[in-house]
């Protein structure tokens, strides 16, 4: 007996505004709606297919009453494919994104960031090519 990954839940009060912003981020598509809730990814699950194999899980936005409070036990880790990582912290600021410090220095690989309500994620180097060897 085994369990696959299937969502990735996020806690939010603007679940439409965070599925904007992630599907820019991850170029994933709305894929269901319902009241107070936003599902995106990358693709359609069906049950077969996440039956027969690990799929990407996608990513609900659950609308909740509560503010975040403290530094998130769980986040999102992206990797640029297409450009370097410094590009992609430029792309994701005009996104929506700010940088935070949750106590990671100055000389890390990574760079922390925050969605537009606050949950945090890291960007880190980049997986494309020509910039691989630079960042």
């Amino acid at each position: 007996m085994t369990s696959r990954f299937t969502e990735l839940a996020v806690d939010c009060h603007d679940p439409e505004r965070l599925a904007v912003f992630w599907c820019e981020v991850l170029d994933f598509k709305v894929i269901d709606r319902a009241e107070g809730l936003v599902e995106i990814g990358s693709w359609m699950p069906t049950v077969e297919e996440v039956r027969a194999r690990q799929m990407a899980p996608t990513v609900q936005f659950i609308q909740v009453p509560e503010d975040k409070a403290v530094k998130n036990r769980l986040h999102l880790d992206v990797s640029p494919i297409d450009g370097s990582t410094e590009e992609e912290v430029t792309r994701l600021l005009g996104l929506g994104a700010t940088r935070a410090d949750v106590g990671q220095g100055s000389d890390r690989s990574w760079v922390v960031m925050a969605d537009p309500e606050g949950n945090e994620f890291c960007v880190l180097r980049t997986l494309a090519p020509h910039h691989a060897i630079h960042d």
